[in-house]
């Protein structure tokens, strides 16, 4: 399984923002959705061995299961009204139960702390980060759980509890990558057993 935790610092707790002005009513949901999209979006086909965490203000936890995902679609929009229609749903969801909002989509009411300490249980934490050692000098995890955020930095606080669950904190290029970039050359490393095999 791969997975990936997001983290979105700005995206509304409530469903009340408008699908066509992402970037400035919804916390620059717009970077995650097409984070969102580079996660399991394959060329006429879905990744079903990911799954991805939308942490929401460290309030709610937005998860996709790619084994059940659909009406996932390559663009923002309709990624957005996946997350809209789970924050509809966020009211059923009690404690850390999750409550299913569409196919493969689920909400619960964890944040980064509780969602980063069950996925890492059973994989090994990569901390994307500019200044991290380069990916080419570790070997490719079979169970890995990348972690990055969205338009801005970790909190102290992220980053200390990041620093706790990490296993490797990588690179993936010499120049900053956004997001869904990132997610796109970490998916090649992991396809291609570290660049080794094409």
């Amino acid at each position: 399984m791969r997975q990936f935790c997001l983290l979105g610092h700005r995206v509304p707790t409530t469903p009340d923002f408008s699908l066509d002005a992402l970037p400035s009513e919804a916390g620059r949901l717009d970077i995650l959705c097409r984070a969102i999209s580079a996660a399991f979006v394959l060329s006429h086909d879905i990744r079903e061995d990911v799954r991805v965490s939308l942490i929401l203000q460290d309030e709610f936890t937005i998860q996709f299961d790619g084994a059940d995902l659909r009406n996932l679609n390559p663009d923002e929009r309709s990624t957005a009204a996946l997350v809209r229609t789970a924050l509809e749903h966020r009211e059923d969801a009690v404690g850390h139960v999750p409550a299913e909002s569409s196919p493969g989509v689920s909400i619960s009411r964890k944040g980064f702390e509780t969602t980063l300490s069950e996925a890492a249980a059973d994989s090994t934490v990569v901390h994307l980060h500019e200044d991290g050692d380069p990916i080419v000098d570790i070997e490719p995890p079979e169970d890995p759980l990348f972690v990055l955020s969205d338009h801005e930095s970790f909190t102290d606080a992220e980053a200390d509890l990041l620093a706790e669950y990490a296993d490797h904190r990588v690179s993936l290029s010499p120049r900053a990558l956004h997001a869904d970039h990132a997610i796109t050359v970490a998916h090649n490393y992991l396809d291609t057993g570290g660049f080794q095999r094409y």
